[in-house]
C-alpha cells in the first residue's frame, strides 16, 4: 500500500504561508483574524476547532472561537462581518439545526467567506483545494484516470465536481445509496459521505487511487469512509486515517484567509 499523505505536503505550505503573513503584519499592518462560529456542542467539532487554532497560531493569523446557544449564529454572524478587524469567517459544520445550514452559510459576507461556500463565492472551497494539491503533490495527473466521487455534499463532493468540470475532468458521482460496486470500474475513487466502512474490498479494482475524506466519529475516534480491510490491501494508493485529507485543508483555508488580507491590502495600495 502506498499512502498519499498530506502531513509533508502542507509543511511546505505552511511555511510560505508564515512569509506572507509576516510581510501582512510588517508592510501593510494588517493582522489576519479567522473567526468561526459555532452552535454545537461536539467534541469532534472541538477537535477541529483546536486544530485550526493551532496552526494559525504557528502562522501568526489569530483565530476567534465564537460559540453560541442555538439559533443566535445569524445575529453572531452580522457581528462577525461588520467587525472590520475580521478577515475571514466559517460556520463549523454541523450546526443544530441543519435545514438553516445554507441560510447561514449564505449569510456571511462574501469577501469574508473563507470557507468558499456559498454559491457565489469568490474563494475556492478548502477541502477540494487540499484534494487536488494532495493529488498534484504525488505526481497523479487526474485528467488522464476515470474518476468517481461518492457523496456530493456541499463541504467536499459538489465543490470538488465543480472544480474538476471547470478543467475539462468529468467525474462520475454516486450517493451513498447507490450501486457502489459500480465503483471496481474507476481509477481514481473520492469518497466523502461520513459512513464509516461504507466502501468495502469488491468495490475497489486492483491499483486503485482512493482520497478518503470522510469523517464520522466511532467509538470516539474519527473515522473514514474506507473499511479497514481495504486499507490492509497492498495493492492500492490511499490517504491514511490521520494526515491525509485533513492538514492540507487546514492549509487551503488559511490559504483563503491569508488571500481576503490581500485583497484588502491590494485595495488600500491601489
Amino acid at each position: 500500500m502506498k499512502e498519499l499523505n498530506g502531513l509533508e505536503l502542507a509543511g511546505f505550505v505552511k511555511e510560505r504561508q508564515a512569509k506572507q503573513v509576516r510581510a501582512l503584519r510588517q508592510a501593510w499592518h494588517i493582522q489576519p483574524r479567522l473567526a468561526i462560529v459555532t452552535d454545537t456542542d461536539n467534541p469532534v467539532i472541538e477537535t477541529y476547532m483546536r486544530l485550526k487554532q493551532n496552526y494559525g497560531a504557528d502562522i501568526l493569523i489569530d483565530v476567534e472561537i465564537h460559540r453560541t446557544e442555538p439559533g443566535r449564529a445569524f445575529e453572531t454572524i452580522r457581528e462577525l462581518n461588520s467587525r472590520d478587524d475580521v478577515q475571514g469567517i466559517i460556520v463549523q459544520l454541523p450546526v443544530s439545526d441543519v435545514s438553516q445550514t445554507g441560510e447561514l452559510l449564505e449569510s456571511v459576507a462574501l469577501e469574508k467567506d473563507v470557507d468558499g461556500l456559498r454559491q457565489d463565492t469568490p474563494f475556492q472551497a478548502a477541502t477540494p483545494t487540499a484534494i487536488m494539491w494532495l493529488l498534484a503533490g504525488y505526481g497523479i495527473d487526474v485528467a488522464q484516470k476515470k474518476v468517481a466521487i461518492v457523496g456530493r455534499g456541499r463541504l467536499v463532493g459538489a465543490p470538488l465536481e465543480r472544480a474538476w468540470k471547470r478543467s475539462n475532468i468529468d467525474a462520475a458521482i454516486f450517493e451513498k445509496g447507490d450501486d457502489l460496486r459500480q465503483l471496481n470500474k474507476y481509477d481514481l475513487i473520492v469518497t466523502a459521505t461520513g459512513v464509516p466502512g461504507l466502501i468495502t474490498n469488491q468495490m475497489v479494482r486492483p491499483g486503485a487511487i482512493i482520497v478518503d475524506a470522510g469523517t464520522a466519529s466511532e467509538n470516539g475516534k474519527i473515522v473514514g469512509d474506507v473499511d479497514e480491510l481495504v486499507r490492509q490491501r497492498q495493492d492500492i494508493t490511499i490517504t491514511p486515517q490521520k494526515g491525509g485529507v485533513g492538514p492540507l485543508t487546514v492549509a487551503a483555508l488559511f490559504d483563503n484567509v491569508i488571500n481576503a488580507c490581500l485583497k484588502i491590502a491590494n485595495a488600500a495600495k491601489n
